[in-house]
């Protein structure tokens, strides 16, 4: 993989918000030298001409207000100071030839020390744009959202999925019953849950071989592919194994952790996949959830759409986090929006709706996000329908139905007796 200089006017922009008890434009310059060229104290060798070259810039800077109390611990105030924490949207940008066409290094110099300054009270990455030069080192999404639907075969509504559970403690006979269960009802799309990858209790091969055996029944029987995401989260020779191994069962997609294998290992991934790559986003709240510091997801899923995922969860409407509908909804636009113009092939990842989700929060999802191009994920919502695993397909289908057409749930429910069924039983 290249990392060779870009050109000498591509450059990374990043937005941010400061919360900050400095005067404004100094903080923005701390933040700038901070990762560029500068240090604490000007330096033998830093020189005006290398300045010039090098430095960060500060490209826009929007007061936003004070604030009476700082979010964080451990930031410089001046004595006395009885409310004046100010707050800002603040623009850097800095030329691509500092750190060249890289992921981590690119990371290194967008967030690095920030974090860390005392400066600051606050902190969070709002957003960024990154040169399409990324693209001679980083193709991104190998099958994003036309490629995942011409594999499952699904067209003009959302895939319908779900996770296999419990999450720990079945064996590989047992998870492949489950399985067996779940493609009979007529799911989509299985995933194994971000815990269950090669514990021994459940050793990813025998599981991997014995749900792939039910699959293969299914498909010879129905025609149906179902996708299913087997975690091969792992240490890179681990998960390049066990790719080959889902590759050569006849498997369909794989799933790894993020936070747990980096840009490295997806890269590593990425460069010999042959299906697409369902991204799990565990460990999200430790970057997203606070509003003073962190990474707000529009800038997270740039950098790992880069890195080759398909797929990615978004949490769902009225999900059982912390995250508002609001949220949930811009970061799946975020997985629809182009990253670059003219569009790459496959730039649009699939948005994973999860946690917690029924057929009652389908008309909500439709109408805030106007596209069928997600995976809507349902645990309960599917195997905790009264009627079955069958009647919750049946009922999400419904309700997708009705959405898309512009009828009430309600409505539509009077002739179908699996979403009424679903609406009597989640609308509690």
């Amino acid at each position: 993989m290249s990392t060779s200089n870009g050109p000498e006017d591509a450059r990374v922009s990043a937005r941010y918000w400061i919360e900050t008890a400095r005067p404004l434009e100094a903080a923005a310059a701390t933040m700038a030298g901070e990762q560029s060229t500068g240090t604490f104290v000007r330096v033998a060798g830093e020189t005006d001409a290398l300045r010039e070259r090098f430095a960060a810039r500060v490209d826009s800077l929007i007061p936003l207000g004070e604030t009476s109390v700082p979010s964080l611990p451990g930031a410089w105030h001046p004595r006395g100071n009885n409310g004046s924490w100010r707050t800002a949207e603040v623009t850097l940008s800095w030329p691509l030839h500092n750190f060249g066409v890289s992921l981590p290094n690119l990371l290194a110099t967008v967030a690095g020390n920030l974090w860390e300054l005392n400066a600051f009270s606050g902190m969070r990455l709002l957003d960024l744009t990154i040169p399409a030069d990324f693209l001679r080192a980083y193709p991104g999404p190998q099958f994003g959202v036309p490629g995942t639907r011409e594999l499952s075969g699904v067209h003009g509504r959302p895939l319908i999925g779900t996770i296999i559970k419990p999450s720990v403690g079945l064996s590989p006979a047992e998870t492949a019953a489950r399985v067996a269960d779940l493609v009979a009802a007529g799911v989509d799309f299985i995933k194994d849950d971000e815990l269950q990858a090669d514990g021994p209790h459940c050793p990813f091969e025998a599981r991997l071989g014995a749900v792939m055996q039910v699959l293969r029944t299914h498909a010879e029987r129905t025609g149906q592919r179902v996708l299913y995401a087997v975690n091969i989260t792992g240490e890179i020779d681990q998960m390049l194994r066990r790719h080959e191994r889902v590759v050569a069962e006849g498997g369909n997609c794989v799933m790894v952790s993020l936070h747990s294998v980096g840009f490295a290992g997806l890269t590593a991934l990425r460069a010999q996949c042959q299906v697409p790559i369902h991204g799990h986003r565990n460990g999200w709240g430790l970057l997203g959830r606070s509003p003073a510091i962190g990474v707000s997801f529009p800038a997270w899923q740039k950098l790992w759409r880069l890195a080759g995922i398909d797929h990615v969860h978004v949490n769902g409407l009225d999900n059982k986090f912390c995250e508002s509908n609001d949220s949930v909804i811009a970061s799946a636009r975020e997985c629809l929006t182009p990253m670059f113009s003219p569009p790459s092939p496959g730039c649009q990842i699939m948005p994973v709706f999860s946690s917690g989700q029924t057929a009652c929060q389908v008309p909500g999802t439709w109408h805030a996000l106007g596209s069928v191009d997600l995976i809507h994920a349902c645990g309960g919502g599917i195997i905790g329908h009264p009627g079955g695993a069958p009647a919750g397909v049946r009922s999400l289908r419904q309700a997708w139905e009705a959405a898309v057409a512009g009828l009430s749930l309600s409505d539509y429910a009077r002739e179908h007796r699996e979403l009424a069924e679903a609406l009597e039983h989640f609308g509690r």
